[in-house]
């Protein structure tokens, strides 16, 4: 997912899609511990994806205080 994409989505919508990718991946790694995996390198890009959210999340908490102080 690319940051443009999650700037676009509503706030809850973005909560909602850090959900569903913790969810994910918790999924692959149980399944990976369990037996091999498809596409291994899936696990390093969903975690990608959470890093990207939450630090969208943070720039617009950020933004929001910044506004607020002016």
């Amino acid at each position: 997912m690319k940051p443009l994409e999650i700037r676009n989505l509503s706030k809850q919508e973005v909560n909602h899609k850090y959900l569903e990718l913790k969810q994910e991946l918790y999924n692959l790694r149980v399944t990976n511990r369990i037996s091999r995996i498809e596409n291994p390198n899936r696990i390093k890009q969903i975690k990608k994806d959470i890093a990207r959210i939450k630090t969208i999340l943070k720039e617009k908490k950020d933004n929001g205080k910044i506004k607020q102080e002016e």
